[in-house]
């Protein structure tokens, strides 16, 4: 009899919110900060193997994520846009993204580095990408994707993303997927981009305490369904006694002297 009172619409509904939690919990937080995590190692990894590597002819080796390549060929500054909206270091920044020409003919994407912006907003003064054929070091990066188009502001081409596909429209230009940024040194380098910390970061302790906030949701629903269903439970309604109102008082009184005066 006693369980039937947990069909009552205030309990289901408190039920279905705890067990919507810890669903949660198990299928999408957790899991996002255990995937977050195997990022960050994955790119440490690749981060740290570079730094061993020597460097290779861009082609020469798989286009790994942080991988040092070499690059011969030309700047084509013509196709120049600015990656705007981005942070670098804690600060608003400009990346400048020049197409470059192999001498094999195919065209890559390079980010020569961080201009920061002049009066809050504006793109300021920088120099040039160098004429004629230059031998650059660089590493290798996995493009970004956007749906927005280049557009010309400041005088100069500007996209939202580093994307080669959207820069190659804007500069009638076939260039290769992904992109390589620029080593301290080569030809054209501006603010060199800093590399990732080494560091794994929170994310397995953040995903450890979803699963823990999961657990301690589900155990605390079954604990407390558990103690109200027991005798004198807040839920066994049939063993409180309700306090009576003013007005019940008052209407029993006068039922009690009719009787009496009858």
């Amino acid at each position: 009899m006693r369980l039937k009172l947990l069909l009552r619409p205030g309990w289901l509904v408190l039920a279905f919110v705890v067990v919507a939690f810890a669903v949660a919990c198990f299928t999408l937080l957790a899991p996002w900060q255990f995937q977050r995590h195997d990022e960050r190692k994955a790119t440490n990894t690749a981060v740290q193997n570079s730094f061993d590597a020597p460097p290779a002819p861009i082609g020469s080796v798989p286009p790994d994520q942080w991988r040092r390549v070499t690059l011969a060929g030309t700047y084509l500054p013509d196709g120049e846009a600015l990656a705007r909206l981005r942070t670098v270091q804690g600060n608003a920044a400009f990346e400048v993204l020049t197409p470059f020409r192999l001498t094999d003919g195919s065209v890559v994407l390079v980010d020569r580095g961080y201009v920061r912006p002049a009066e809050g907003v504006s793109v300021p003064n920088y120099a040039p990408a160098p004429a004629g054929e230059v031998n650059l070091l660089a590493r290798v990066r996995i493009g970004e994707s956007t749906d927005r188009q280049a557009f010309e502001e400041d005088g100069h081409r500007q996209v939202y993303a580093i994307d080669p596909a959207v820069v190659g429209r804007a500069a009638n230009l076939d260039i290769r997927p992904g992109y390589v940024q620029l080593e301290a040194g080569s030809p054209g380098v501006l603010g060199v981009l800093p590399l990732p910390q080494l560091e794994v970061g929170p994310f397995l302790s953040y995903a450890l305490q979803w699963i823990a906030f999961g657990a301690m949701a589900l155990l605390g629903l079954i604990y407390f369904t558990w103690r109200e269903i027991k005798p004198g439970g807040s839920l066994a309604e049939e063993t409180k006694t309700r306090r009576k109102s003013v007005s019940e008082i008052l209407a029993e009184d006068e039922a009690r002297e009719r009787a009496a005066s009858a």
